[in-house]
């Protein structure tokens, strides 16, 4: 019995004493291990926190090109950008270079607003002379109230000055997972998800065209000519702040707007409320256009192009080889000035 109640006020004393000891442990190992997560998630650099004029960006292993395009836009030997929404990003900034004799970066966003446009834009214009910029302009930059953002959470860390507490910021699960990723891509054992320039087809591959599928697309995509729109002669801000950032680019550069060629089903129709705003907007941009010493390329309309199904995934995304001919009739509408004799494009303005 006395050996009995001696060991109870022992036990009793040291159990304590053991949970303290383990809590003490398990805390120092979790913080050692989240130290060495940010210290490693640091030195890999996911999103190009160091990226600058003189040091190119490294591995591009995160598709969300709202984190990914911002170390393109500071880093690289990149000298002109192209910029727009979806319709844009089948433009390979291979063929621009070969066309323009510049070298171009893709920073097409997918459902880019507006205003995330003009913001990569101006990191783009920050980092570098620029010899050539190329905006390709969708109905968004038309509404009289355009959305800030889209539904994506906007980077804007990404986007300060230096990025302060750019490694503490991007310290997260998404971005350990992709900081390994990056690791194995520098040792060779795994491919980059985008290019270093910002090129990705995101369409399906062309050998699993289904022309059925697609012209069932567009139909969904169709606009109904009686839905309602902003009136022709309501304020359009996203186009004022387009004519701002276009003063910003270095007098001599290639200032190209571009309105991309989706689908005649997804156009206004002349005398409609939305073909009238179109209309309205497409006016805009040419005086825009006149004032800045840009070439404004409309492909926006009715053509051989924008009438053919098989050209098209949906209303909206047009096929590879369209994409390779917007390039080359990008480089003759600039050299030339003219419309194209079989109204695939009109020239709006040019220098």
């Amino acid at each position: 019995m006395a050996s009995e109640t001696q060991a109870g006020p022992i036990h009793a004393e040291t159990a304590p004493d053991a949970w303290a000891v383990f809590s003490r442990l398990f805390l120092i190992g979790a913080a050692f291990v989240g130290l060495a997560a940010i210290i490693a998630t640091a030195l890999l650099d996911p999103y190009g926190l160091r990226a600058g004029p003189g040091h190119p960006p490294g591995p591009i292993m995160d598709t969300n090109q709202r984190l990914s395009y911002p170390q393109i836009a500071r880093g690289g030997d990149f000298d002109a950008a192209v910029f727009g929404t979806s319709t844009a990003r089948l433009l390979d900034p291979t063929a621009l270079d070969a066309a323009f004799d510049a070298r171009f970066a893709n920073l097409a966003v997918n459902a880019a607003t507006p205003d995330e446009q003009i913001r990569l834009a101006q990191l783009f214009l920050e980092h570098r002379a620029v010899k050539a910029i190329v905006f390709s302009l969708d109905t968004t930059w038309c509404a009289a109230d355009p959305p800030a953002r889209t539904a994506n959470a906007f980077p804007d860390w990404l986007y300060e000055p230096g990025t302060p507490w750019g490694v503490l910021r991007q310290s997260s699960l998404r971005s350990l997972t992709i900081a390994a990723q990056t690791g194995l891509a520098r040792l060779g054992l795994a491919q980059p998800r985008i290019r270093s320039d910002g090129y990705a087809v995101f369409t399906p591959p062309e050998a699993l065209y289904d022309p059925v599928r697609a012209r069932a697309h567009i139909r969904a995509g169709t606009l109904d000519p009686a839905a309602p729109a902003d009136r022709s002669d309501a304020p359009m801000p996203a186009l004022t702040q387009l004519e701002t950032l276009l003063r910003r680019v270095p007098a001599g550069a290639l200032k190209l707007i571009a309105l991309m060629p989706v689908h005649a089903a997804a156009q206004g129709a002349p005398g409609s409320p939305i073909g009238r705003r179109e209309a309205a907007c497409k006016a805009r941009v040419a005086d825009i256009g006149a004032k800045s010493d840009a070439v404004v390329v409309d492909f926006r309309m009715p053509s051989p192009v924008t009438t053919q199904d098989t050209n098209y995934w949906d209303a909206l995304h047009y096929r590879l080889p369209v994409a390779a001919r917007i390039v080359a009739d990008l480089k003759t509408a600039v050299s030339t000035g003219a419309d194209d004799p079989a109204g695939i494009y009109r020239v709006l303005a040019r220098p």
